[in-house]
């Protein structure tokens, strides 16, 4: 058995979903920059409660996550994983949030595919606004504060090995920064996927140029997810 691990924005999805749901709003100057102090969770957090208070409710939010494009490919490799689920375990590892990646993976006819989501927490409280919490804390220096993707799948690497469930390899198919930190606990019998041209394949060919060998894991840049289930494809022969 293998181990799948995705990340969500512009990984499974072709935008930032984040981005997404404030597209064509007008947001009041003090949302509309990303901090660069504080945790952009917490700024998450409060481009929500203007968007409720703007008078967006579940049904809003649903329609504008479902309506977000998956990536090139991906559909074809959601087919490919559909037609092998019994050699493929799946989990996403993301810092978008709950509600939004449920609703599009839903949408995608995709949500049975994977064994856990792990991203932000988030629901609707009783004025009907989109709430976020952060995922956990860590001590990551590389990462956000609310969310250490390396973390997260150590941890459940070691919960699967007490379950007495032992991969053979693992995949990682990602784009962003916080994509690289566990790409880094894999081996050299594991691959990354990252996607070409995004920080995630930019850091790691800065690792492989700088330090040959410090980064174990074979790379395989993608621009279309096809590429990835033609690489699973041919593994499995």
């Amino acid at each position: 058995r293998f181990l799948l691990v995705f990340d969500f924005d512009e990984t499974i999805v072709d935008e930032n979903s984040d981005d997404s749901v404030v597209r064509g709003r007008a947001l009041p100057e003090r949302l509309r920059q990303s901090p660069r102090q504080g945790s952009y969770n917490e700024h998450m957090q409060r481009v929500l409660a203007f968007l409720g208070e703007q008078g967006l409710r579940a049904a809003d939010f649903r329609a504008l996550y479902e309506a977000i494009p998956l990536s090139p490919g991906m559909a074809e490799l959601f087919q490919f994983l559909s037609k092998h689920h019994e050699l493929f375990e799946l989990i996403l590892i993301s810092d978008a949030n709950t509600f939004g990646i449920e609703a599009k993976l839903r949408a995608a006819g995709a949500r049975s595919l994977f064994r856990k989501v792990f991203s932000n927490p988030a629901g609707f409280d009783r004025r009907g606004f989109l709430t976020l919490g952060p995922y956990h804390s860590h001590k990551c220096l590389q990462c956000p504060p609310n969310m250490c993707k390396r973390k997260i799948l150590t941890e459940y690497l070691a919960q699967r090995a007490q379950e007495e469930v032992e991969f053979q390899r693992l995949f990682y198919v990602g784009d962003g920064a916080n994509d690289f930190c566990p790409s880094g606990a894999l081996t050299a019998a594991d691959v990354a996927f990252p996607r070409k041209g995004y920080p995630m394949h930019r850091m790691i060919q800065e690792v492989q140029e700088k330090q040959p060998g410090a980064f174990p894991a074979a790379v395989v840049p993608w621009e279309s997810a096809a590429e990835v289930a033609r690489y699973l494809q041919e593994l499995l022969k």
